[in-house]
């Protein structure tokens, strides 16, 4: 255990370990390929982003037509003479369903 701790303790930092790794990155990949990686990088993460946005936006949407959608249930609720206040929007539809069918059968 004191060989690894000893080990961590000796790495370097710094730019000295920027160095490190960009010198590996060189050899690794050669110094052609360095900025087709880096632009492949760059399209990547400007990917990511565009989603991530889009996503967002998706959500909001889905927000606005939950509420809309409350509020037409409500609407119609209130002109059948049912009781909203209380009841989630599961309970609404069924007490609307309820209600409709009820005045189809009369």
């Amino acid at each position: 255990m004191y060989g690894m701790h000893n080990a961590i303790s000796q790495m370097p930092f710094g730019y000295e370990w920027i160095f490190i790794i960009v010198i590996i990155v060189v050899i690794f990949f050669g110094v052609k390929k360095i900025p087709e990686l880096a632009r492949s990088f760059g399209k990547a993460t400007a990917e990511y982003e565009k989603a991530r946005i889009e996503a967002k936006k998706e959500l909001e949407q889905i927000k606005r037509e939950d509420k809309i959608g409350r509020e037409k249930l409500e609407e119609i609720a209130e002109s059948l003479g049912i009781d909203y206040t209380n009841k989630n929007d599961v309970e609404l539809r069924k007490a609307i369903d309820g209600a409709i069918n009820k005045e189809k059968g009369s």
